[in-house]
């Protein structure tokens, strides 16, 4: 039995190291990562969507020409007049990134502009997902509205999921920032924070102290990732599982490893396989990932 995952956020143009002083050309983003890798992973009787706005320029339509190309469906992508996608470029120095970003013009910050057009993609969507950067590209209303209809969704029995995915330049100040990455929680009922960005952004001091920050918050399970320390999960109350990472054969890009990771979680987890399995097996898909180049690798090279 199949069912519909639709992910929310922002694609962008990406370019990313090539050698000899060359960058490479491609679309990715935190959200757009996560469907990528959910639909190399999920089967065919799986449906994985995308959900953002684009413009109409070359670029916007080469990147829905990929989306389509990869089976992530694109048919509740809005096209917005004179807009155009955003781009970073990866630097990276030994497998470590940072971006550089330019995206004040991007078509993805009115992606929730229409409310009623928002409504049906999520009630055509049996799971959703979403991030921290999903909400750090909006305007305050388009956040309430955008929270509004997850708040909606989980209400209605969908699983709704969150990468908290902090990143502090997409906000005008912390105390927003953090307010509305907890009203981003509240809104989900499964969140999958990086353990960096909960102690360095809220001070958590353990892993537990993170699992309990998003109980509080009443969010029912939660994936603490912690890099090379594995993941620790807490589902639905019951004692928390430590699932323990996979070494990669070599570290070249960690750019998509928690993206990676959430995708293969969530393709195992939607077909009722238990949360530390999957848990297992989304490090070993994000272990190949961060072998290689960029943000999205071959489904082929990615284990079954």
């Amino acid at each position: 039995m199949g069912g519909r995952l639709l992910s929310i956020g922002e694609c962008m143009v990406e370019l990313s190291q090539a050698g000899e002083g060359l960058l490479r050309k491609g679309f990715a983003g935190d959200t757009f990562n996560t469907a990528w890798y959910a639909r190399a992973c999920l089967p065919a009787e799986w449906s994985v969507d995308y959900f953002t706005a684009v413009g109409d320029d070359p670029l916007s339509t080469e990147m829905l020409s990929m989306m389509r190309d990869a089976g992530i469906g694109t048919g509740f992508i809005r096209r917005i007049e004179g807009k155009t996608p955003g781009l970073y470029l990866i630097t990276l120095k030994n497998g470590e990134r940072t971006f550089s970003y330019w995206r004040d013009t991007a078509a993805a910050k009115k992606l929730a502009d229409d409310p009623d057009h928002l409504r049906s993609a999520i009630e055509a969507a049996d799971i959703l997902y979403f991030s921290g950067i999903t909400l750090g590209i909006l305007s305050p209303e388009a956040i309430e509205t955008l929270l509004s209809e997850l708040r909606r969704a989980k209400a209605s029995g969908k699983t709704v999921a969150f990468d908290p995915n902090i990143r502090p330049r997409l906000w005008p100040n912390r105390d927003y920032m953090l307010q509305t990455i907890e009203a981003g929680a509240r809104a989900a009922s499964l969140v999958l924070p990086s353990f960096d960005d909960e102690t360095t952004h809220f001070g958590d001091a353990t892993v537990a102290d993170t699992i309990a920050h998003y109980h509080r918050l009443g969010v029912e399970n939660v994936v603490v990732k912690n890099g090379a320390d594995g993941a620790t999960l807490s589902f639905a109350g019951t004692a928390s599982i430590h699932v323990p990472s996979v070494k990669a054969a070599q570290l070249v890009d960690t750019t998509s490893a928690g993206d990676s990771f959430n995708g293969a979680f969530l393709s195992r987890l939607v077909r009722g396989i238990p949360p530390a399995q999957a848990a297992a097996y989304g490090a070993s898909v994000a272990s190949v990932v961060i072998g290689h180049h960029g943000a999205l690798i071959s489904p082929a090279l990615l284990p079954g």
